[in-house]
Formats: structure tokens, sequence, C-alpha cells
């Protein structure tokens, strides 16, 4: 199923704030379509990137930028036109923008982390998360395999993807479950959010946005609120505060899900109301030829 064949609201959804991470824009398995789709159907009073929206890293080897990433930006750039609030927290994909830190264009903020208040009073630190990575921080040279590694997954991801879309499947993430499945990679998330938690925990903060790790995820770890807003090159996810300041994680996958079985009912109910109709036809039919009988 394509992003096109996603059912479009007959108005935007009204929502508080936006989280979105790790979009790598400039790669081939950026869903940017998707991501585009996703942002047009809300009116937010303000979006958090999370880093990493733009892979600097690949673009260093080559420039990959099609049409629909550049209508993310658009897309961007008109809800901030339209009065949203535009916060781009840097990653470390994105690492380049960090000499700009603390620039303001219009609604438009760059930030290496920031600190949201939710309507209902939560202090939260909004932050990409590779400070709290140690292959990151501390074996760059580690971090470029992965990586190289990550990449040829995604391309298997991206084929596998094809095939299912061709006939008639939803999208599903090879990637994250190979990532769920492996024991390393399970050790390191949990490394990570323990790591992020404790930082919070230690600022005083009443829970974390995040992202880094394409591992979407609402849970509470002790007295902190640990919430990662995923990715959109494999799980397309992001996190939704709506008015009364509950914050709700969106997955593609589930959207896709829930889009089909509406159509389907919808559907189930033409079918029945047409069957309705046929039977009504059927015996007024019916009864106009017993009283003609009867004359």
């Amino acid at each position: 199923m394509s992003s096109a064949q996603l059912a479009k609201p007959s108005r935007k959804q009204r929502v508080r704030t936006l989280w979105i991470s790790d979009v790598h824009l400039g790669t081939k398995d950026c869903q940017a379509e998707h991501l585009a789709q996703f942002l047009k159907r809300y009116q937010a009073d303000k979006v958090y990137l999370v880093g990493d929206i733009i892979d600097g890293w690949r673009l260093r080897s080559g420039i990959f930028w099609p049409q629909a990433h550049t209508n993310v930006i658009r897309r961007l750039l008109t809800m901030s036109k339209r009065g949203t609030e535009v916060v781009y927290v840097t990653g470390n994909h994105d690492e380049f923008l960090r000499r700009y830190s603390k620039l303001i264009l219009g609604n438009i903020q760059l930030v290496d982390e920031a600190e949201h208040i939710t309507a209902d009073g939560r202090r939260l630190l909004v932050v990409h998360g590779d400070q709290f990575d140690v292959i990151t921080r501390y074996h760059r040279w580690l971090a470029f395999l992965g990586d190289s590694a990550y990449e040829f997954t995604l391309t298997l991801n991206r084929w596998l993807n094809h095939w299912r879309r061709k006939y008639g499947y939803g999208y599903w993430s090879l990637s994250a479950y190979l990532k769920h499945k492996v024991k390393t990679a399970v050790n390191f998330i949990s490394d990570f959010e323990e790591a992020i938690a404790h930082e919070c925990n230690k600022r005083g903060f009443n829970g974390v946005i995040c992202g880094h790790i394409h591992h979407a995820e609402i849970r509470q770890m002790g007295e902190v609120e640990y919430m990662n807003c995923g990715d959109w090159v494999e799980s397309c996810t992001a996190l939704i505060e709506h008015l009364d300041g509950s914050i709700e994680l969106y997955r593609l996958a589930d959207d896709q899900a829930r889009q089909a079985q509406i159509a389907e009912l919808e559907r189930a109910a033409a079918a029945v109301a047409g069957a309705a109709v046929g039977v009504a036809m059927a015996s007024e039919a019916a009864s106009a030829t017993a009283r003609e009988t009867v004359v």
C-alpha cells in the first residue's frame, strides 16, 4: 500500500506537538513520501526534528536528493509559515549543523537539545541521543562500519517491501525485526535507554524524548518516562502530543492496517446496503404483481 492509498482526512487534526527523528534525507531508504503525507494530516503548534533529519554522512559520498525529499522540507517550511514553531535538534548524522546551534530563523530554531513542557506540566528533555551511545562517541570508525552494514540491511528491506506492495501487503520492517531478535542489538538498546534515563533523572526532568537508535518506544523507567520517536527509514514512527498533554506513539504499519480495516468495513456496509435495497425492490415488485393478479 502506497502513501497515496492512505485515506486522506477531510481536515487536519489539531495537535499540540509532533516529534520526528532519523529521517535521513539524502539516502535511498528514507521514506519521504510517507513522512510528507503524515505531516500533511496535522496542524501542530510545535514540531521537533529530533536529529539525523539530513544524512550528512551519506551526502559526503554522493548526492542523492529526489523530489520527495524536497517535498518534506517544503512541508516543514509551509507549517512554519502558517505558525508552527519548528525546533531542529541536531544529531550525529547532521552534526555539521552543530556549529550553528542557537540559530533562529523566524519560526525555526536550531539547537543541540531542548526542554519541552507538556500541556499537563511535565518537563521533558528533547535530545537526539548520540551523546549516550558509546560507539558513536568514542569509536567513530566502528560507527561508520556499522552504518555500512545497516545500509545493506536497509537495501534488503527496500526490496522486500517493493514486492510486498506489489502483492498488496502493507509495510513491514526487516531491519527492525532483526534488531529485536539479535541479542547484542537488544543489549545495546537497553544500555542506551538506561544511560539516557539516568541523565534525565540527574537533571530533574520528568521524561526524555530522543531518537538515534531507530527503536520507537514509550515506557516508564523508574521515575523517568522514556520516549523514543523512532525513525523514517525502517519503522516510520513518530510521537504526537494531544491537546490534553497525552503522548501517543504513531506507527505507519498500524495506521495502514487500521485504514485497511476501515475500508473493508465500508465495503461490507455498502454490500449490505445494496442487498437491502435489492430485497426491498424485489418485495415491492412482488407486491405489485400480487395486486395486479387480484384485480
